[in-house]
C-alpha cells in the first residue's frame, strides 16, 4: 500500500522556520521524483519545488527562492522541505508528491497535506 505522510507543519511567527517531512512507503522511493506543493485558501494548488531521483532540484516559484530548500534521504524513503524566513503569505496546506513516469504509465502519489500557518 502506497503511503505518503507529511509532518512538521504548524503555527510559526513571521521570520521563523519549519522543516516539513514526507515519509513514504509502498513504492520504490529512490526511483521517484519528489515535489512539494501548497494550496492556500481560495487558491489553486501550486507546485513549489521538485527534486529528481538523482537529487537535482528545481524551484518553480520566485517567492520562495532562497528561502525554501527541498532534499531527500533515499535510505529513509523521506523527502524534506526546509522553509526559512517564513511570511504570512506562505500560509497554506503543504502537500508532497511522488512521480515516476514510464512510456506505459505515470505513477503519481499524493500525501494528505500538512497545515502551515505563519502568523504573529
Amino acid at each position: 500500500q502506497v503511503q505518503l505522510v507529511e509532518s512538521g507543519g504548524g503555527l510559526v511567527q513571521p521570520g521563523g522556520s519549519l522543516r516539513l517531512s514526507c515519509t513514504t512507503s509502498g513504492f520504490a522511493f529512490s526511483r521517484y521524483a519528489m515535489s512539494w506543493h501548497r494550496q492556500a485558501p481560495g487558491k489553486e494548488r501550486e507546485l513549489l519545488v521538485a527534486i529528481t531521483s538523482a537529487g537535482r532540484s528545481t524551484n518553480y516559484v520566485d517567492s520562495i527562492k532562497g528561502r525554501f530548500t527541498i532534499s531527500r534521504d533515499n535510505a529513509k524513503n523521506t523527502a524534506y522541505l526546509q522553509m526559512n524566513s517564513l511570511k504570512p503569505e506562505d500560509t497554506a496546506v503543504y502537500y508532497c508528491n511522488a512521480r515516476f513516469v514510464t512510456s506505459i504509465k505515470d505513477y503519481d502519489y499524493w500525501g494528505q497535506g500538512t497545515q502551515v500557518t505563519v502568523s504573529s
